[in-house]
């Protein structure tokens, strides 16, 4: 079995919105379409485990410098930068939502400062697209000295090539691993933090 490593572990899920998933989606990510079931049994089994959830959201400003090289999408308050109905954060579970206008979650956010205020030494990223959000996003964390963790079944770009290009990269300074085994080094690991029902 993999042994995990870090001590305090948060499950990062980025830019599953309105404008990355679903036929009306502006910037579609059609592989994304497939992750969302296992993105929701990992978000569930974080729940159930005490682990820290994160929805990362793009959320630009109308004339944002990114769209001079990518169509325009997730503009903040639209319904494109809103999260898709079955991933919708619970903040009622300790959820916590990181907005960002650049592809890592770490460039100009507060995501590295929560992460230190809740002694989060190792991310687990989920979402889209891998070679570019989520590759950032793993790239930002190893400078900023955590641990990285991507679930290989639970991230999606536009195509295979983009996808495992993107874990290939992620995978010469992290991990990389499906969510039924994270999961399952995790509830060894974290079963003093199980939720009894």
């Amino acid at each position: 079995m993999t042994k995990l490593k870090g001590e305090k572990h948060a499950l990062v899920i980025i830019d599953m919105l309105n404008d990355f998933i679903g036929e009306k989606a502006a910037l579609r990510c059609e592989n994304g379409e497939k992750i969302v079931p296992k993105i929701r049994e990992a978000i569930d089994f974080c729940h159930n485990y005490g682990i820290q959830v994160v929805h990362v959201q793009e959320a630009h400003r109308k004339n944002d410098a990114d769209f001079r090289v990518r169509p325009v999408h997730a503009i903040k308050g639209t319904w494109g930068s809103e999260f898709i109905e079955e991933l919708q954060p619970e903040e009622d579970k300790g959820d916590y939502v990181v907005q960002k206008r650049r592809h890592s979650a770490f460039s100009y956010t507060d995501f590295d400062l929560f992460l230190r205020e809740e002694k989060v030494d190792t991310v687990v990223l989920t979402g889209v697209w891998t070679n570019v959000c989520v590759r950032s996003t793993a790239s930002d964390a190893l400078y900023h000295g955590y641990n990285v963790i991507a679930l290989s079944d639970s991230t999606a770009s536009q195509d295979e090539d983009m996808h495992r290009g993107g874990l290939r990269d992620i995978g010469i300074f992290g991990e990389v691993m499906t969510t039924d085994e994270y999961m399952d080094a995790a509830k060894k690991k974290f079963s003093q933090n199980a939720q009894t029902v």
